[in-house]
């Protein structure tokens, strides 16, 4: 039997809120993995950023954290790690990986998770890799000017990896080829398909909750549920208006 590389699956983004289409990029993520005969995902990590990130419209940290849990109650592989969101000032991407792989280092999990009926066995004793999961518009931000640097780029590539999974209207293979960082590391690159368009993305959710309209089958009911009891994302929420600051590219 084949030995798998153990794989911890990350994904930093503001989760505001989280959506289907969230959970899906795991799914689709691990799939991919899998089909690669080389790698076991044995755990999802959804990192919810810091409310300093100044990102407009966005949601207490503590809203956000309480949603992703919820949407994760039927998964048995993802969870939401808060330490992001409780730092007092807002993280760069890089920092969040570091401080996820000391966590492997000291204490890794367990090795187990669904395998869809297939017997996988990881390396015995071995640290997990831990790799950044995001979208092909994540991936697209790397060539904003001033939004990345380069270094962090680097690191992010070369030290842990990306799963970037393909969206609608987007060229991950073009934004590769057009970076010498990215080209360099495209090893270290995995470009996942899903295959099912799936073009929810918070920023629709937003919009459709604060005219009213339903987001039934696009966010889990649990999150419907909390966005109603807690009044977020209407004309009336506190946090409206916020201002913006120029940060690194992250989920929505």
């Amino acid at each position: 039997m084949k030995s798998r590389i153990p794989v911890v699956l990350l994904a930093c983004g503001s989760f505001n809120p989280i959506t289907n289409m969230h959970l899906r990029l795991f799914e689709v993520a691990r799939d991919h993995l899998h089909q690669t005969g080389m790698y076991q995902v044995i755990q999802g990590i959804i990192s919810p950023v810091n409310d300093n990130y100044g990102k407009k419209d966005l949601a207490a940290s503590h809203h956000r954290v309480a949603m992703a849990r919820l949407a994760l109650q039927t998964s048995d592989w993802i969870r939401v790690d808060p330490w992001e969101s409780e730092q007092t000032q807002w993280m760069e991407t890089v920092k969040v990986l570091r401080h996820h792989h000391s966590e492997l280092l000291r204490s890794p999990p367990q090795m187990e998770g669904p395998d869809h009926g297939k017997t996988l066995s990881p390396t015995p004793a071995a640290v997990p890799e831990l790799k950044l999961l995001c979208g092909a518009d994540v991936l697209k931000t790397f060539q904003t000017p001033n939004l990345w640097k380069d270094a962090h780029i680097q690191e992010i590539v070369e030290k842990f990896g990306l799963v970037c999974v393909g969206r609608a209207g987007h060229d991950p293979k073009g934004y590769i080829s057009e970076s010498p960082i990215l080209r360099m590391h495209q090893h270290n690159i995995h470009l996942a398909k899903e295959p099912v368009q799936n073009e929810i993305s918070a920023t629709y959710i937003r919009r459709a909750l604060d005219q009213g309209q339903s987001v039934k089958y696009l966010i889990p009911d649990a999150v419907i549920t909390y966005i109603k009891d807690h009044g977020l994302y209407t004309k009336d929420s506190a946090w409206k208006g916020k201002s913006t600051q120029s940060a690194e590219g992250k989920t929505s």
